[in-house]
């Protein structure tokens, strides 16, 4: 229940253009500031969640690792993604809520 309520809101999210997908749009978000939250496919490379795991750490922005990334792309309107990056802490304090 609770995966459903997080990729519903990352929907909420994409349509209020609040999200970054893709690779290097997210690790731009992530640098910046402007990322709130990340989420990755679970069934996303091993170097891809690495990646996204160390830079959060470092930048200090929670990561979730869940559903593959057709779920994941779909929940936002999108073909496959392996990461998502929410831009507002609003969306992205509700999903860590969850």
């Amino acid at each position: 229940m609770t995966k459903n309520k997080i990729l519903s809101l990352a929907g909420l999210a994409a349509k209020a253009g609040r999200i970054a997908s893709g690779e290097f749009s997210v690790e731009k978000a992530v640098k910046t500031g402007s990322g709130h939250l990340v989420i990755v496919a679970e069934d996303a490379s091993a170097n891809t969640k690495k990646k996204f795991s160390d830079m959060c750490s470092y930048y200090q922005v929670p990561v979730i690792f869940m559903q593959t990334k057709e779920e994941l792309g779909k929940a936002i309107g999108k073909e496959f993604r392996a990461s998502v990056a929410v831009l507002d802490a609003g969306f992205a304090k509700a999903m860590l809520k969850e």
